[in-house]
C-alpha cells in the first residue's frame, strides 16, 4: 500500500542528503531580540509565539529596534550549547540567523542591524557556534526568513509600518539584503550543513531557485531545506508541529517545540514530558521523517533549565536505542500500532515499544526469516522467537517471548535480526489487539475525471474530498470471524469546524455503514496535541468467516464552495468481544 502524499527531496540530491539521512534528529534554536520582551509588551502579555511578538503586538520597526539596546547575552557559551546538543544524541544544529524581525544575530557587513553593531554584546555568537559544532562532530545549519522581515518596507510581513503593498518592491530587499546575507552566512563560518529558510510568501519560483542555486554555488554540499518555496527544496518540510499519519516518500522532516513557543517566553510552562518527546521521536523515525527539536535561550543566554533536562533524557536513552534511529528506514507497514512503532536497516527490524506487552506478543504480517530477536538494553538475553503461516490466508505470524517487565523507563526496542530488507503484507492485516488500522495515506484513491482531485496532504488527511465520485479503498486480511467496531478519524480541516457536517458511508466485507461524522472521541496519540483529531463511531459489522476482504469508504461532504472539503485520516476496524 504505497503512500500518496507529495514527496519531498530529490534524488538528484546524490550524496548530498546522505549525512542528514543518517542524523534523523537535530537541534532548533530560536535566540533574537524577542528575547528580550520574553512574550510580554508593556506590561501586556502578548499571546503567540514569542519571536512574532513584534507582529502580534504590531511594534513599529522604530520602537522594535530599541530591543538591541537591550541585548546582552553575557551568560551565552557555545560549548555549553553544542554540550547539550551532543548530550541529547544531535547530530545537526540549527539556529536562527535572521528570523521575520530583520535581525541579524551575526555580523552582517552589509546590515548594521546586527548583533555586532547593534548592541552592548557586540560579538558574533555564530562565530563561536561554528567552531564548537567542528569540535564536537555537529552539524552546523542556519535559519535564514528570506520573504518576510518585518523591518525591511520592501520585504513581506510587515503592513502596520509598510500598508501600501503595491509600493514594496521584493526584488530590490532579495538582491539588497537577503541574498548578500546568505552569502554572508556562507563564507564566513566554515562549511554550513544546511540552510533552514523559511515562509516564503510571495517568492516567485525563479526567486526560490535562484537562492536554492546561490547556495549550492557558495557551498556545493549544503541542503536547502523545503521552505525556500515551491518545493524545490533539497528535502521537504513538514507543517510547524507536523506529525504525519503514516510513512511518508521522500525526505521529511518536522520542526517541533517542546512547549507552546519557539522562542523564550517567560510564562510558557507547558513543557512536553520526556516520554512524549521520545514517542514522536520515534513515531517520526518510524515515518522517515527527521525531528528538529527547538529550544528557545534566554537574552542572557541560557537555554532554559526544563529543556536541558529534557534532552539529557532523551540523550540517555539514545546511547542505549540510538541505532534504531540513527540511519534507519520508515517502518514497511502503512499503518500505525497501538503497542509502538518499527524502523528498519537491512537486515533488522527494530521494535519499538510505547506498550510492554502483558504476555507474548504477536505481530502479523512479517514475511521475513527471523533470526534472532534480542532487548538493544540486554543483547545477551536471546528472546523467543516463533514463526508460522497460514497458507490460506498467506499470512505470515511472529510470536516473541518477552520479559514480563518493560526493560528501562520509556520506550523499550527489540532488535529482529532478519534474513534481507523487511517484506511485509500489502494488506492491512488484523493484529494481535483485535485492531485493523487503515489510513488515509494507504488507501487506493477513486474518483471521476475533472473537477479538484482527492490528494493526501503532508499529515496523512485527505484534501478536496467534496463529492460522491471520489473514494478511498483498502485491501484487509481478518484471519478470525467477529464484530468489529468501526470508527473513523478526522482532522480539523483549514477553516472548517471540527468533525465537519459529513457523512460517510463504509462498505465492509459486502456489510454496509452509513453515519453522520460526530466528536464521540478525541485521539489521545501525541500527535494528536499539536493537531487535535476526533473519533467519530460509525457503527459495527460483522464478518463471518477468515478471508481477504475489501473496505470502501464514500463520503458525501456538505463543505461550503472553496473550502478544502473533508480532513479524513483513516479508519479503524477494532474487534468487539
Amino acid at each position: 500500500m504505497p503512500s500518496r502524499r507529495t514527496t519531498g527531496g530529490k534524488k538528484a540530491a546524490g550524496g548530498r542528503l546522505d549525512w542528514w539521512r543518517e542524523a534523523r534528529f537535530g537541534l532548533f534554536i530560536h535566540w533574537g531580540l524577542y528575547a528580550v520582551p520574553a512574550g510580554t509588551w508593556k506590561g501586556e502579555k502578548i499571546g503567540g509565539i514569542g519571536e512574532w511578538i513584534m507582529h502580534h503586538a504590531r511594534i513599529p520597526a522604530r520602537e522594535y529596534e530599541r530591543l538591541a539596546a537591550q541585548f546582552n547575552p553575557v551568560k551565552f557559551n557555545a560549548e555549553e550549547w553544542v554540550a547539550v546538543a551532543k548530550a541529547a544524541g544531535m547530530k545537526y544544529l540549527v539556529i536562527t540567523a535572521k528570523h521575520h524581525d530583520g535581525f541579524a544575530m551575526f555580523n552582517s557587513p552589509c546590515s548594521r542591524y546586527d548583533i555586532v553593531d547593534a548592541t552592548p554584546y557586540g560579538q558574533d555568537p555564530m562565530q563561536a557556534l561554528a567552531k564548537a559544532c567542528r569540535k564536537a562532530g555537529i552539524r552546523f545549519c542556519f535559519y535564514y526568513s528570506q520573504a518576510q522581515d518585518w523591518h525591511d518596507p520592501d520585504a513581506a510581513g510587515n503592513f502596520w509600518d509598510f500598508p501600501d503593498e503595491g509600493k514594496k518592491d521584493f526584488a530590490a530587499y532579495l538582491a539588497r539584503k537577503a541574498k548578500p546575507q546568505v552569502r554572508e552566512l556562507l563564507t564566513q563560518y566554515g562549511p554550513i550543513g544546511l540552510i533552514w529558510f523559511d515562509t516564503p510568501r510571495t517568492i516567485t519560483k525563479p526567486q526560490s531557485l535562484s537562492l536554492k542555486r546561490l547556495v549550492h554555488r557558495l557551498q556545493p554540499a549544503c541542503l536547502v531545506s523545503g521552505r525556500v518555496g515551491h518545493d524545490v527544496g533539497d528535502y521537504g518540510s513538514m507543517g510547524d508541529n507536523m506529525i504525519p499519519a503514516g510513512r511518508v516518500t521522500g525526505d521529511w522532516e518536522t520542526p517541533a517545540t517542546m512547549n507552546d513557543t519557539w522562542a523564550f517566553k517567560s510564562y510558557d510552562h507547558n513543557w512536553k514530558s520526556v516520554d512524549k518527546l521520545l514517542y514522536l521521536l520515534v513515531d517520526l523515525a518510524s515515518k522517515g521523517v527527521n525531528y528538529l527539536l527547538n529550544v528557545g535561550p534566554t537574552s542572557e543566554g541560557v537555554i532554559p533549565a526544563p529543556s536541558v533536562r529534557r534532552l539529557k533524557a532523551i540523550g540517555a536513552w539514545l546511547k542505549v536505542n540510538g541505532e534504531a534511529i540513527y540511519g534507519t528506514e520508515a517502518s514497511p507497514y502503512p499503518c500505525e500500532f497501538a503497542w509502538g512503532r518499527l524502523t528498519c536497516k537491512p537486515g533488522r527490524v527494530y521494535l519499538h515499544f510505547y506498550r510492554w506487552p502483558r504476555g507474548p506478543f504477536v505481530l502479523h504480517g512479517l514475511r521475513n526469516k527471523v533470526k534472532k530477536a534480542v532487548l538493544l538494553s540486554d543483547r545477551k538475553k536471546k528472546l523467543g522467537a516463533r514463526q508460522t503461516h497460514d497458507r490460506r490466508l498467506d499470512l505470515h505470524t511472529l510470536e516473541l517471548t518477552l520479559p514480563k517487565r518493560r526493560p528501562g523507563k520509556y520506550v523499550a526496542v527489540v532488535e529482529l535480526q532478519i534474513a534481507g530488507r523487511a517484506r511485509v503484507d500489502e494488506a492491512a492485516v488484523e493484529q494481535a489487539d483485535g485492531r485493523l488500522s487503515l489510513p488515509a495515506a494507504a488507501a487506493e484513491i477513486r474518483q471521476a475525471r475533472g473537477g479538484s482531485p482527492l490528494t493526501i496532504g503532508r499529515s496523512g488527511a485527505t484534501q478536496n474530498w467534496r463529492n460522491k465520485s471520489q473514494s478511498l479503498s483498502w485491501t484487509i486480511k481478518v484471519p478470525r470471524p467477529g464484530r468489529f467496531r468501526v470508527e473513523a478519524l478526522t482532522a480539523k480541516a483549514r477553516r472548517e469546524p471540527q468533525p465537519g457536517r459529513h457523512r460517510l458511508r463504509v462498505a465492509v466485507a459486502g456489510r454496509r455503514l452509513s453515519s453522520e461524522l460526530r466528536a464521540d472521541g478525541v485521539s489521545d496519540s501525541p500527535r494528536a496535541q499539536y493537531h487535535p483529531e476526533t473519533i467519530s463511531r460509525l457503527g459495527s459489522v460483522r464478518i463471518e468467516r477468515p478471508g481477504v476482504y475489501s473496505v470502501t469508504v464514500k463520503a458525501e461532504p456538505i463543505g461550503r464552495q472553496g473550502s478544502s472539503g473533508l480532513a479524513f485520516m483513516g479508519l479503524d476496524l477494532i474487534r468487539e468481544g
